[in-house]
Formats: C-alpha cells, sequence, structure tokens
C-alpha cells in the first residue's frame, strides 16, 4: 500500500459508517461546474468514500443554477458512494450566505469547505484527513506556508497574502499561518457552532469563521496544498481590499475588545418550524407591493402566509394561494395592523411595509430566536435597496451616516452585532403572535410613533427584542430634499413629544444633541449678524473665530462621513446632512414643547 493510499484508508477510517459533505460555493460557473462536479465525485467514488456534494449556486447569472440542477437530475443514481444536493440562492448573498444555506442541507460528520473553481483540487483531502486524526485536530486547514505546500502565485497575491497574514496574527492571534485559501475541514459540531454566530457575509468570512472556532476552543491545525493560480488577478480590486480592512478590524474589535463571541446567545432550537403570518399594511396595489410580494415567494422558509390590508379590494399578480387581501377602508396603518394580527394564523407575526421587500434569507434567519421563549420579538436592518433613484439613494446615505444615526445607525446598514433593542421600526419587526394579542396589539393613537408604544410594551412585559444584522429587509428612501425632510420632521416632532409621555425608551441623551446644534447655529447666525451692522471692533472678530471654531470642525467631519467619488452624491449628502440636523432640532423642540401630538396624516409619505 502506498501512502497516498494510506491516507485514503485514514479517510475512509474515520469516517466509519458516516459521510463527508462537501459545500462547493459557485458563483457564474456555468461554463465549468459540471467538470469539476464530475472530477470530484469520480475521485471520491475511486477510493470509495462517502460523500455529500452541496454545490451552493450563489445568485448566479449566467445559467449555473440550471447546470446544476441538470448535473444532479442526471447523475442521481450514477455513484455508489457520492451524492449531490444542489443549493440555489435567488440573490447573491456572499460566501457566507452561500456556505450557511450549504450547512443546513449536509448530514455529514465532517463537513468540507471547498471552492467550487477548484483552484485547490479534491485530491488533496486525505492530507487534510491525515492531519485531523494525527493531531485530533477539530479545524484543518489549507494553508499556502505549509512546508510541504506547492504554490504557483503571482507576486502581487504573495505580497498581499502576506501583509494580511501578519496583520492577522499581531490582532487576531490564530495559531496558524493563513485563513483565506479555500479548502477547509471541519467537524460538524464545530462548523455548526460558528456558523451561529457569524456576522461578515463576504470576504472576510474565513477569518472570523476560524476566529470563533479558535475562540471557543477548537484545535485547528494546517495541511499542505497545491495552487496553481495562473497569472489572473482574483478579486483584488481596490474596493475588495478596503471591505476586508473594515472586516477585519471589526472581528478583531469583537473578540478582543467587546468579547462577542464569547458572550453572543444562540437560541435553543425550534421544536417545530412556526408558521409566519406576514403583515403588510397599505393604501393599495403598487409596484413596490408587487416587488415586496415577488421576494416573499423567494423565501427559503417557506411556512408563511402573506395578509395584505389595503384601502380597497384589489388582486395581485402573484396568485399564490398563500397571500389573502383584506380590505380594511382608509384608516390608519396601526388598525390595519391591528386587523392583521387578529387575520394571522400564524404563531408569529412579522411586520414588512409596503415599499420594502425582504432578503430572500429574512424569515429563515430571523425565526430561530422563537426557540427562546424570552425572545418576544426580532427585528433586522432597513438598507437601501441598489435599485432605488440617485435622489433616493442620499436619503438612504443621509441615514445610514453616522453623525445622523449615531448608536442608531444599525438600523439602516447591514452588519454591526446581534443585540437586544426597546424600539424598533415595523418595516422589519417579527413578534410572537400570543405576545401581540394579549397587548392588544399597536396602540392606535399615535402615528408615527405606534411601534415605538408597541416596543415598550414588549419589553415592558418581560419580553426581549432581538436585533440580528443577517434579519435584512431593503427599504425604499424617500427622495431629498422634500419628500426626506417632510417623513424626517413628523419623527422628529414625536420623539420629541414621546421623550417627555413614555421616557422608558425614547428618552435619549443623543435625541437631544440636534436641538442644541440648532440652537447653537441660531445663536451663531445672530451673532454674526449684529456684527455685520454694528461694526464692532477686530478684539471681537478673534472672539466670534473662536466661537464658529465648533462649526467649521463640524462642516469638516460632515464633509468627511459623507465622502463620495461622485462629487454630486458627495455634495447632495453632506447638504442633507446638516439640513436633517436642523430640521430635526426644530420639529424635535416642537415635539417637546406641544401639549399633544397630531395624528392625522399630512402630505405625501411613500417613497417614489
Amino acid at each position: 500500500m502506498t501512502k497516498l493510499e494510506e491516507r485514503w484508508q485514514i479517510t475512509r477510517e474515520a469516517l466509519g459508517k458516516d459521510k463527508l459533505s462537501v459545500i462547493m460555493p459557485v458563483y457564474n460557473l456555468a461554463g465549468e461546474i459540471a467538470e469539476n462536479l464530475d472530477k470530484t465525485a469520480a475521485l471520491f467514488e475511486q477510493h470509495g468514500v462517502n460523500v455529500q456534494l452541496v454545490p451552493v449556486d450563489d445568485g448566479s447569472s449566467d445559467g449555473t443554477r440550471e447546470v446544476l440542477e441538470k448535473f444532479a437530475y442526471r447523475h442521481l443514481y450514477r455513484w455508489k458512494f457520492v451524492t449531490i444536493t444542489p443549493v440555489a440562492l435567488e440573490k447573491n448573498g456572499g460566501k457566507g450566505a452561500a456556505l450557511r444555506a450549504g450547512f443546513e442541507q449536509t448530514t455529514g460528520k465532517y463537513v468540507m469547505l471547498l471552492d467550487g473553481d477548484l483552484d485547490i483540487k479534491p485530491k488533496q483531502t486525505p492530507f487534510f484527513f491525515e492531519q485531523m486524526v494525527r493531531k485530533n485536530a477539530d479545524v484543518v486547514i489549507g494553508s499556502k506556508r505549509h512546508k510541504r505546500s506547492v504554490v504557483q502565485y503571482p507576486w502581487h497575491r504573495r505580497l498581499v497574502s502576506w501583509v494580511y497574514f501578519t496583520l492577522v496574527r499581531i490582532f487576531i492571534g490564530l495559531p496558524i499561518t493563513d485563513t483565506q485559501t479555500g479548502m477547509k475541514l471541519f467537524k460538524r459540531e464545530v462548523l455548526g457552532e460558528a456558523l451561529e454566530r457569524m456576522l461578515v457575509k463576504n470576504y472576510a468570512f474565513d477569518l472570523e469563521l476560524l476566529a470563533i472556532a479558535h475562540s471557543r476552543g477548537a484545535v485547528i491545525t494546517e495541511a499542505p496544498v497545491v495552487i496553481k493560480f495562473g497569472n489572473k488577478f482574483g478579486a483584488l480590486k481596490p474596493s475588495t481590499v478596503r471591505t476586508m480592512a473594515i472586516d477585519s478590524l471589526a472581528i478583531f474589535y469583537r473578540l478582543r475588545l467587546l468579547k462577542y463571541y464569547a458572550n453572543v446567545e444562540v437560541p435553543p432550537p425550534l421544536k417545530a418550524p412556526p408558521k409566519i403570518s406576514v403583515v403588510i399594511a397599505c393604501p393599495g396595489n403598487s409596484r413596490m407591493l408587487g416587488q415586496c410580494l415577488a421576494a416573499l415567494e423567494a423565501q427559503t422558509y417557506t411556512n408563511w402566509e402573506a395578509i395584505i390590508l389595503p384601502d380597497e379590494i384589489f388582486f395581485p399578480e402573484t396568485g399564490s394561494a398563500k397571500v389573502r387581501i383584506v380590505p380594511t377602508g382608509k384608516i390608519r396603518p396601526a388598525e390595519k395592523r391591528n386587523i392583521g394580527i387578529k387575520e394571522a394564523t400564524g404563531e408569529v407575526v412579522a411586520f414588512i411595509d409596503d415599499d420594502a421587500y425582504p432578503d430572500v434569507h429574512w424569515l429563515e434567519y430571523a425565526v430561530k430566536y422563537f426557540g427562546d421563549r424570552r425572545i418576544g420579538a426580532v427585528g433586522g436592518p432597513g438598507v437601501t435597496p441598489p435599485d432605488d433613484p440617485f435622489l433616493a439613494k442620499q436619503g438612504g446615505r443621509i441615514y445610514a451616516n453616522p453623525l445622523v444615526s449615531g448608536n442608531f445607525r444599525y438600523r439602516y446598514v447591514a452588519g454591526g452585532i446581534r443585540r437586544d433593542v426597546d424600539d424598533y421600526p415595523s418595516c422589519n419587526l417579527l413578534v410572537r403572535t400570543g405576545l401581540l394579542k394579549s397587548l392588544g396589539g399597536y396602540r392606535t393613537s399615535f402615528w408615527p410613533g405606534e411601534d415605538t408604544l408597541l416596543c415598550k410594551d414588549i419589553v415592558d412585559s418581560g419580553y426581549r427584542i432581538v436585533y440580528d444584522p443577517w434579519v435584512i429587509v431593503f427599504h425604499h428612501r424617500r427622495e431629498i430634499f422634500g419628500a426626506h425632510l417632510r417623513q424626517l420632521c413628523r419623527y422628529a416632532f414625536h420623539r420629541g413629544y414621546f421623550c417627555k409621555r413614555f421616557p422608558s425608551n425614547s428618552l435619549r441623551a443623543s435625541y437631544f444633541i440636534p436641538s442644541a446644534f440648532t440652537l447653537y447655529v441660531a445663536f451663531m447666525a445672530v451673532i454674526c449678524f449684529m456684527h455685520m451692522f454694528t461694526g464692532s471692533a477686530g478684539a471681537d472678530m478673534g472672539v466670534i473665530g473662536a466661537m464658529l471654531a465648533p462649526l467649521a470642525f463640524y462642516f469638516a467631519l460632515v464633509l468627511a462621513t459623507s465622502f463620495s467619488l461622485d462629487i454630486k452624491a458627495w455634495l447632495l449628502c453632506a447638504a442633507g446632512v446638516f439640513l436633517t440636523h436642523v430640521a430635526y432640532g426644530i420639529y424635535f423642540l416642537c415635539g417637546l414643547m406641544a401639549t399633544r401630538a397630531p395624528c392625522e396624516f399630512i402630505g405625501q409619505d411613500k417613497a417614489k
């Protein structure tokens, strides 16, 4: 028996009567994926290794999905030791989403991650199992720096890899020499625990995966690889490097400073997948509502119904038996949602606006939290859709600006960490149906602000509201400046009013900052105006200059945080940030001083 045959024997013995699941993320590989799968399957069949191949199409646009489905169907009974379980995602969600979706379909005792382009050949599998067995490891990764690796790598890739590896060793402290090589072997339970805690979706996914496993005590070792990269440059665009750098720093922050991975909770498994009733309050049919319903039909979680609550009856284009139309007449959104709660047959009600649409994993990622009886509601970010008009995108950039949203920026930007919240908007909120009915649903005395009061009632009842950055909806924005500022002023007025009326989840120091800034700007305007007409001495100019210094610093921050290579977008966003602060500050003060809050619908409040 040769040395290589001994390693294959070690592989078979490690598996025993179980199997190896191989997750292969693929994107736009229609021309080569069938051949790659055929080669991979033939290899494992030749050596008698029980394998489940799980190719995951990450929303390809070149027909990869169809190629995978045809391949699996044609070769259904071809092999004795190999099975094919193709997985297709409707939209490109990044490597993290693809591996999560693939892992859900795996059944093996061991799980291997293998890039679908086969830059690293699956024939190196027995080297991984040899290291797994001999070192009693939980994770084995391929390393380009292993002394037995054979690597043909262009110089620019070597340089970037060396710099990145050096930073990883310094800041993350992983006891390995590589993180990015596209072949890794895990014990199933170790990978499952790590995936439950993942936050990164794209290029730094591998680093976070290994950092979590190591922080939870997993033994990680390395195996040699053979890589013939050729002269292709790969994905090393400036934007890629920037994104990876930011994500890597975020991993360091969460791992070393926040201790997030050690403390994050993982809810217990659900006894059975609950039915979810998606409630959508709307005035009538619209293009955006159609987009929302189409996105619901594409959900990876299938046990749901949708209850549409328009003013008058209409017939949606979807024609799905899961969608019910319940006309309500012209009433406020809170009243419509309360009707939806009464009509709901699911154990969970998912609220989404008619001018928003969910990510394909929306329900799948949210529903798992309801295995914990202490959790009453789940929310996630409402990010600006990529297809929004230019001026609407600037409205989204304004909301996402850290000077505007501050500690609440997580509402508008995907990413960040899981956390408990006590106030979350109804554009992306899932709540236990029983809890909603016990509370009597939404309070109908206020609009907007009814979702703030619902969250207050949930928390006051002893339940938790959890935010998860992967529970994403895409929320169309108002175009700047008119529609954006009209919406903002209503929110500001009610927040000011709620600060004194419902302080438990509305009295926050950060809400007062725009008003303080607005008063400062008004005061400086008066001082400068008086100076212009009184002709004060030069000494006074020095005093005024010192008083204006904070304003100059403010505008520098606005320009820095609004930066874009598109000059028009940069200037519009910067102007929008300033106007947002002033408008919010004025209307917050109005609400703070008001004796009652108007609830009537005033003006246009729909994204176009």
